[in-house]
Parts: C-alpha cells; sequence; structure tokens
C-alpha cells in the first residue's frame, strides 16, 4: 500500500480536528468569559525509507559508505489548549457581575467537592445566602450575604462590603481571592466555562487581586469572549484548503495505484 496514502489521511484528519475547534470558538462568540481553542500540530516520528550507497570524493580513496535516508510519516495534533488573551470588558451596572481586569480565576467549589475554576463572573446569591455562580457552584472561600442586606459591593481588591438595613456603616462580608498558574493554556477545560488544574498547568497558586502579577475586579462588567470572528473564518479557510490537499494526494495515489494494477506484459 502507498505510503502516499497513510500521510495524506493523518492530515486530514488532524485539519478535521482543527475545523472542530474553530466550529466550537465560533459557536461561542457571545459566550461570557469564554477563551478560544487552538490545536497544536507537528509531524510525524520519521523513519528509515532507504539505504543508499554515497561515494566519498575520490581524491580521499575513501570507500563507498551507505547512508539513510528518512522521510516523515504525516502529521499528528501534539494538543489542543486555550487562549486567555482578555476578552472585551462589557458594562452591566449588575452588582454580582464582576469582571476579572487582567490574569486570574475564581475558584469555586463543585457539587463532588472537589475545586474548578472559572472567569465568568456572573454571580448570584442563593438561598442559603452564599455567593455562588449561575450554574450554582459556590465560591470558595464561601462569602455569607445576610438576608437583610440591602446592597453589595465588591472592591477592585476583592473584599466584600454588604449595606444592612438601619445601618449607616457598611459591614465586611469576606475576601475573594484570584488563583493563577503557571501555564494556564494548559488547564483542562471542563465545560461551562469551567477549568481543572493539570499536571501541565501546575498547581494553582493564590493571590490578593492587584498583587504579584494577578488582575483586579471591576464591580457592574463582565467579560466577553475573546473569539475574533475574522481570525476564526481565516484559519477556517486556512484548514479548509489543508484538507482539501490531503484529498487530492489520496486521489492521486489511487490513480498511480490504477495505473499499476492495469499494467499488463
Amino acid at each position: 500500500m502507498s505510503d502516499a496514502l497513510y500521510i495524506a489521511a493523518t492530515g486530514m484528519q488532524a485539519q478535521q480536528a482543527g475545523v472542530d475547534v474553530i466550529a466550537n470558538n465560533l459557536a461561542n462568540v457571545n459566550t461570557t468569559a469564554f477563551k478560544r481553542g487552538r490545536v497544536g500540530f507537528a509531524d510525524l516520528m520519521t523513519r528509515e525509507a532507504m539505504r543508499v550507497a554515497g561515494a566519498i570524493g575520490a581524491s580521499q580513496g575513501a570507500e563507498t559508505s551507505v547512508q539513510m535516508q528518512r522521510m516523515g510519516a504525516g502529521v499528528a495534533m501534539t494538543g489542543m489548549g486555550k487562549v486567555f488573551d482578555p476578552g472585551e470588558i462589557k458594562k452591566t451596572d449588575s452588582p454580582l457581575d464582576i469582571a476579572i481586569r487582567g490574569e486570574g480565576f475564581l475558584e469555586v467549589t463543585l457539587a463532588d467537592g472537589t475545586h474548578a475554576y472559572t472567569r465568568g463572573g456572573s454571580l448570584k446569591v442563593n438561598r442559603d445566602g452564599v455567593l455562588e455562580t449561575q450554574a450554582g457552584h459556590a465560591l470558595r472561600p464561601s462569602i455569607s450575604i445576610p438576608a437583610n442586606a440591602e446592597s453589595i459591593s465588591i472592591a477592585a481588591d476583592g473584599r466584600v462590603t454588604v449595606r444592612l438595613a438601619n445601618q449607616a456603616s457598611p459591614v465586611d462580608a469576606g475576601q475573594i481571592d484570584l488563583y493563577r498558574f503557571s501555564n494556564a493554556s494548559r488547564l483542562e477545560a471542563m465545560g461551562d466555562n469551567l477549568y481543572r488544574a493539570s499536571e501541565a498547568s501546575g498547581e494553582a497558586i493564590a493571590g490578593r487581586p492587584g498583587e504579584d502579577g494577578a488582575g483586579l475586579f471591576a464591580q457592574g462588567f463582565l467579560e466577553g469572549s475573546n473569539v475574533k470572528m475574522v481570525d476564526e473564518m481565516v484559519n477556517l479557510m486556512l484548514a479548509q484548503r489543508a484538507y482539501e490537499a490531503s484529498v487530492k494526494v489520496v486521489q492521486a495515489a489511487d490513480e498511480m495505484m490504477g495505473l499499476v494494477n492495469n499494467l499488463r506484459k
């Protein structure tokens, strides 16, 4: 069987994965705090194709040497990751909407007790008076809001204060911290704007907003998706052309094999 068929097939498979990622990016162009995905490609391990004899300069009087010629075996994905470039900050005027200006993630507690990280800052107060995301994941550390709170303020440094009925001065309700990673692009995406730490991303580094490279909060704002429609459309066309090129290789290899099969002595 012609190696060209296998090599072209790896190209088609890799470009199809690239198109899937682009499609997901485009579908989430309006998703709050969505981070676009990207695919990495690399050539597959080369292998020995043939041995050829190469004559070294006769003036040196050397014997004929045998050289190995090597060829590639196609292309493969090296992995899929996220690009955490900042998205556009949009004003909502909702006191429970917070955007992160800069690096950092909110830490939340999942239903099974494990922890995850998100940049989606649309919050709500549940029936127990605890701040949580719209998906129902409580912030960590937990922040309780009294039932008689008239207003909630979230400062740029993450300090949460509430104004209670019949009280002139605000009451401290807690502190929202930010968490950073040494390699955030290798976080494991869980869906619903949630991410889990992996070996490649490193462990979460806790910090206060505005300190050690962490961003700041902006109350009444939400971060938009960082997907750029024009860039994704260009990437889609490039992936389509690369896929078509691999298809042409398969067709050419098939035609060559057909010619060989039709040879007559």
